[in-house]
């Protein structure tokens, strides 16, 4: 586990470009926590940004799946907020399917999931600490995300 306090924007996106970095050639699958506002679909744009998508970024929550392709590897982003408990259960396969290598796919809402997400994951818990500064922790379970998370730094 490893733990960042990032104090502004800047340092969150610095983070965010740490982070892309080690995951633009294999993928990773990542599942995020955090209280609405805390910065989960914040962090998914910066990511984004550094892998080269020129779309428009946007929180999910309405449409489940947001799919970008035009940068240096696709990039899923989930959001299973709406979904809870039970409507995540019709979608596990795809979750499945979206953790292969060579994608990079975000999990917002991941509690939702009832412990049925891949093994092999990262899982980063964002907190608010005030209006522009978050504590990210990172987690990681699995070979490929042990490997990143010891990476990042």
């Amino acid at each position: 586990m490893k733990t960042f306090i990032c104090k502004n924007l800047d340092e969150t996106d610095t983070l965010a470009k740490k982070f892309s970095k080690l995951v633009e050639t294999e993928g990773c699958f990542v599942c995020m926590f955090g209280d609405i506002g805390a910065g989960k679909t914040a962090f998914v744009k910066r990511v984004a940004k550094h892998l080269g998508v020129k779309e428009k970024v946007t929180s999910p929550s309405f449409v489940i799946l947001n799919e970008y392709h035009d940068g240096i590897l696709p990039i899923y982003h989930f959001d299973l907020y709406r979904l809870e408990n039970e409507g995540v259960k019709t979608i596990l396969d795809e979750l499945e399917e979206y953790s292969k290598p060579g994608y990079l796919t975000f999990a917002e809402w991941a509690e939702f999931s009832q412990g049925e997400i891949p093994l092999d994951r990262m899982e980063i818990k964002i907190d608010y600490i005030a209006e522009t500064e978050r504590k990210f922790t990172f987690s990681a379970y699995g070979d490929k995300a042990v490997k990143i998370l010891e990476e990042l730094n």
